[in-house]
């Protein structure tokens, strides 16, 4: 699995319920299309969707699922409800918030690790900072991806990638290192690519049209 990702473009193709593309009959679609455009794999959010996309694709699947608890700021895979329903869904990889944060059940980061591995699948943790990064890495998670730097409040609130975290992370973890976050241009694509990661993740630039809209409309619209 990690060689058909190595250098290779992941696309996140995910639509919240809120959003004008919310439906695994769409997201199959988009995924389809980024698999037409060079994809060699696709992040996504739900058992509907990663069935859907698997089905359309072929390609291998980063397979998270999003949901709220509360008085919890974890919303990636918080639970191992949510863990029990990937794996049912069989992606490829899973992954889930590995924050220095309030989890929403009683289960350790380990005991949620263990479990994604006792199913033969590969762990993605979700980090923000480096520290996160080297504790995912000794209790053996598989991937770290720098997917939530800027959204917990003791990250850096960059508008763009985290470059200075890629670059640390990739000189010092002998895991792969997953960029994600912000890549929104292609010079930002080529600075990320410049550092090394493993692989490189783009979602909201590709598959969020009304964003993409957005930011012509700001420009134009005055």
């Amino acid at each position: 699995m990690l060689d058909k990702i190595k250098g290779k473009l992941i696309v996140s193709c995910q639509a919240l319920e809120n959003e004008p593309l919310y439906g695994s009959h769409i997201m199959r679609k988009m995924a389809k299309a980024a698999k037409e455009g060079g994809a060699v794999a696709i992040r996504a959010n739900g058992y509907n969707d990663i069935v859907a996309i698997k089905e359309e694709t072929g390609l291998p699947v980063i397979g998270l699922i999003k949901k709220d608890y509360n008085n919890c700021d974890v919303y990636i895979t918080p639970t191992v409800n949510e863990i029990d329903e990937l794996i049912l869904a069989n992606c490829e990889i899973i992954a889930m918030d590995a924050t220095n944060r309030c989890h929403p059940d009683n289960m350790s980061l380990e005991e949620k690790l263990n479990r994604i591995h006792k199913a033969g699948l590969l762990a993605m943790a979700d980090i923000s900072t480096y520290e996160e990064a080297l504790y995912a890495q000794s209790i053996g998670f598989d991937l770290v991806s720098t997917t939530l730097s800027g959204y917990t409040p003791y990250s850096p609130q960059l508008e763009g990638p985290d470059i200075e975290l890629v670059k640390r992370l990739v000189s010092n973890l002998d895991i792969p290192v997953i960029a994600e976050g912000r890549i929104t241009t292609i010079d930002e694509l080529k600075e990320i690519k410049n550092l090394n990661p493993f692989s490189i993740v783009i979602g909201s630039a590709i598959t969020r049209p009304q964003l993409i809209t957005k930011k012509f409309a700001d420009i134009y619209n005055v």
